[in-house]
């Protein structure tokens, strides 16, 4: 977890005392390049360490001294925005797949483990992320459920966002998903924006425009990371909105809206995951990744690191994070080069977490307790699948690779004995979500084009934002084996 201690008196004399050369730094960083984040520049200069803490700059006497010959010296990279139970892993899993990377800081939306388990989900994961080499920095869930069309597992009312906002590692308020009750200025929803006590309230609202995005933009909220065109991050940085650069597993933006990052306006960007999974992380890595595609497409490199480091430290109100300076976290990554970002070394909070060749797996040991389970169904039966057909036309889910809106269409469909069945011809498959909380026996069935299915059937209990059993299938019978199997 992000270390919240005030520094003491004695903190400030040993700092003071090594940057003057009067007492050893921990540690000294001979020989490399420093990427200046605030100036845009590189320079070479040997980096000074002490109590955790970058003290200054040229030789001096130090404990131990690392010669890192030419190489780049970049703050740690920040996730900004991120829901780390997502990868599906345990947060120190999740540190030991993406410290490597670079990543020494994350702020994490625990909105999904929330709309599973309330509250206490939320302090598992701070729990169990409090004993990793790795910042983890939360904003309370704003919308859990995120929507009363479907059954969750738990809410958060005002009062319990307000038992967690004055938390020293609470930055703000989670994304503010329920846009249509900003703008409609219902009086539930814009209680729990009053909570943020003057931190940062996130956004998400996916297309809002005009009207209804000066409201939103006027009722506190000062971030997007839902802009999938480049018209609609134009007119929310129009409207004072922060644009975070999603470049995930599922939703990938990247591509489409950097050509409206210039120079001018870069300072008002940041890249982030907003989930990548373990296959993504182990295979492609996590804000390195980001990286390597943004100069791939043009991104200057300093301007896009910046858009990992000094621009979410500063929008979240870190002031000691995000830049390679005197008095700032000893949080940085020595890359070999700034293209392929691989790291050589990554040093959090003053002590080595990995060197070339090696990460200290010690750092990632602990394992935090377990959760009870939290899927109560009964066995369900292909029969429970069946669609009774009110005609041959149905409404169809359309999925877009890469993206998470889905249009909707109306499509003929096959009807065998009363009811509505697959046309594998056409990619016309059946869907299902299947209440999985409270064992009510609920499911909702409709129809799906874009997954490919040519036989059986696929399913998850992660399905944003309920986490219900959603299941695709190309007949009832594998249907039911899938969630049974769940």
């Amino acid at each position: 977890m992000g270390d919240t201690r005030k520094p003491t008196l004695s903190d400030l004399k040993r700092r003071v005392d090594a940057a003057m050369g009067r007492e050893k730094a921990d540690l000294l960083l001979r020989g490399g390049r420093i990427v200046d984040v605030f100036s845009g520049c590189v320079r070479e200069a040997d980096i000074a360490i002490s109590g955790g803490r970058i003290v200054g700059f040229g030789l001096c006497p130090a404990r131990r001294t690392i010669d890192i010959a030419g190489r780049f010296v970049s703050p740690g990279f920040m996730d900004g925005h991120v829901h780390m139970e997502s990868s599906m892993v345990t947060p120190a899993q999740f540190a030991r797949t993406t410290i490597p990377h670079g990543t020494t800081a994350v702020v994490a939306d625990p909105h999904e483990i929330a709309n599973v388990m309330g509250s206490q989900g939320i302090e598992w994961l701070i729990r169990a992320a409090r004993k990793t080499p790795l910042h983890v920095f939360v904003m309370v869930p704003s919308c859990v459920p995120a929507t009363s069309m479907e059954t969750s597992g738990a809410s958060l009312s005002r009062v319990d966002m307000e038992t967690l906002i004055d938390k020293p590692w609470v930055l703000g308020i989670g994304e503010m998903m329920n846009f249509p009750g900003v703008t409609a200025g219902t009086p539930h929803v814009l209680r729990k924006l009053t909570v943020s006590h003057g931190k940062r309230i996130d956004g998400h609202a996916p297309g809002l425009s005009g009207k209804r995005l000066h409201a939103y933009v006027a009722s506190g909220i000062t971030s997007d990371h839902e802009c999938t065109t480049p018209d609609e991050a134009r007119e929310k940085l129009e409207n004072g909105m922060i644009i975070m650069i999603r470049e995930g597993s599922s939703a990938r933006n990247l591509a489409d809206l950097l050509p409206v990052v210039t120079p001018e306006n870069a300072r008002r960007f940041l890249l982030v995951s907003d989930d990548r999974d373990p296959h993504d992380l182990s295979h492609e890595g996590h804000m390195d990744a980001i990286l390597r595609k943004a100069v791939r497409l043009g991104l200057n490199p300093i301007t896009a690191l910046r858009m990992v480091t000094l621009n979410p430290a500063e929008y979240f109100g870190l002031h000691d994070m995000g830049a390679v300076a005197p008095g700032y976290r000893a949080d940085l990554v020595v890359l070999e080069d700034l293209e392929r970002f691989r790291v050589e070394w990554l040093i959090h909070g003053g002590e080595i977490i990995v060197e070339p060749g090696a990460v200290h797996e010690s750092a990632f040991q602990w394992k935090p307790p377990r959760l009870p389970n939290s899927v109560h169904i009964q066995p369900v039966q292909p029969e429970a699948f069946r669609l009774k057909a009110r005609s041959h036309r149905v409404r169809v889910i359309e999925l877009i690779p890469g993206q998470i809106v889905t249009p909707m269409s109306i499509e003929t469909v096959p009807v065998d004995h009363g009811c509505a069945v697959p046309d594998l011809r056409r990619d016309l498959l059946k869907i299902a979500v299947v209440e999985r909380h409270h064992g009510s026996g609920r499911i909702g069935t409709g129809f799906v084009r874009g997954f490919g299915l040519r036989e059986g059937a696929i399913g998850s209990s992660v399905s944003h934002d309920a986490h219900n059993i959603i299941v695709v299938g190309t007949n009832n019978q594998d249907m039911a084996l899938v969630v049974n199997e769940i």
